[in-house]
């Protein structure tokens, strides 16, 4: 049988100094599936449409800013991650340059600057597999990185990586 993930994307968006992320804090729906969690932004692929398309069109949703700048900076796949067990393939970005001021709310929760380090000292709530493949976001290597994450009821079992 083919694989047919759903294709989505996740972008972390720097502030100016590139200290900051901008993520979005999943409070605002007690049905989500990333009830609590922190994030970047990002979604659903719609038929038809690009990768990098894809993702500036959920930035600008998601948070009022046009993306002129942002880096692929890996991909992972997920199977199992949905809540029915659906898989999922995520292309993730860096964005360094966008034009306009964020939102600070959304139909999906309260939008945030958080220091880099807090995110990834594991300090905020996030999916339990992201602290596997966020330093790989956020590090100096220049090569993108391709992953595999599959998840059982709800948790990763497993992971690996290599880089291009």
């Amino acid at each position: 049988m083919p694989y047919q993930p759903i294709l989505g994307t996740l972008g972390y968006i720097l502030s100016a100094d590139k200290k900051q992320v901008l993520l979005i804090h999943r409070n605002a729906r007690p049905e989500d599936q990333h009830l609590g969690k922190y994030n970047g932004l990002g979604g659903k692929l719609e038929r038809g449409e690009g990768v990098s398309a894809g993702m500036k069109r959920e930035i600008l949703e998601e948070s009022g800013l046009t993306v002129t700048r942002m880096t692929l900076r890996g991909t992972v796949n997920w199977p199992g991650f949905g809540p029915n067990g659906e898989d999922w393939l995520g292309f993730i970005f860096i964005i360094d340059e966008y034009q306009g001021e964020p939102v600070m709310q959304n139909a999906e929760g309260t939008l945030t600057w958080e220091p880099i380090e807090r995110l990834l000292s594991g300090a905020l709530p996030v999916w339990e597999g992201d602290k596997h493949f966020l330093p790989l976001v956020f590090d100096d290597d220049p090569r993108a990185f391709h992953g595999v994450m599959p998840y059982e009821n709800g948790r990763p079992i497993g992971w690996k990586y290599e880089r291009l």
